[in-house]
């Protein structure tokens, strides 16, 4: 594995810093479902497929409900991510793994940079592992994998893309990073959300774990 040429480590957040079996979106996708229950007046079979397609279609269920909708961004994410995070554990390998990559380190996410930072306090994973927590917001509520998405943070984080390496857990927030030059690694089986991915894993993918703390301890 050729790493040794990056100097910026962009991780994003759910599924990838902490297991899926945490069940974390699971939680997310039920208040998802109740918020678009109320806001569109529609029964829960019609929400829960909507959700879905907007997801699939828009890269997010919230981009789908804002360009469907003009749904107010701010309400929506502070209702459904008002979940339960003692589902998290600490993971102190994964603080001493991240911390021992050479140059910067930052999060990208398509939830809201507070939701973030409830979630590395839950994983016992310092705020100060990170040069920087980009939400949603920072990306002028673009969501991976448009690639509106990532053009904000690059340039706010002043980051050479061919220097730097994307750890995700969605193969579709990969194509862009690649595009770019990035080293791209998929965390996971390469599922995220209600459905199977279109597209599935393609060469945008260069490398896959199902344990990240590993893979990270194998590159210093």
């Amino acid at each position: 594995m050729d790493f040794s040429h990056v100097t910026a480590w962009i991780f994003d957040l759910d599924n990838t810093l902490y297991p899926p079996e945490a069940q974390l979106f699971a939680q997310i996708e039920v208040r998802m479902t109740a918020y678009m229950m109320r806001a569109l007046n529609v029964p829960q079979d019609h929400a829960n497929r909507l959700r879905a397609d907007y997801w699939r279609l828009h890269g997010t269920t919230l981009a789908g409900l804002m360009a469907e909708h003009a749904i107010d961004p701010g309400p929506y994410l502070a209702d459904v991510h008002d979940i339960d995070f003692s589902v998290l554990t600490p993971d102190p390998g994964l603080a001493a793994a991240i911390a021992a990559l050479p140059g910067r380190r930052i999060i990208h996410t398509n939830g809201d940079a507070g939701y973030a930072r409830r979630v590395l306090a839950a994983r016992a994973l310092p705020e100060d592992l990170f040069d920087a927590v980009y939400g949603i917001e920072e990306s002028g509520f673009h969501p991976k994998p448009d690639p509106r998405a990532y053009a904000p943070i690059l340039a706010a984080s002043g980051i050479d893309p061919t220097q730097a390496a994307f750890f995700e857990d969605d193969p579709r927030n990969l194509i862009v990073p690649h595009d770019l030059g990035m080293r791209t690694v998929l965390v996971g089986d390469g599922r995220h959300g209600p459905d199977a991915l279109t597209g599935g894993v393609g060469p945008h993918v260069q490398y896959r774990t199902h344990d990240l703390t590993g893979f990270l301890r194998a590159l210093v």
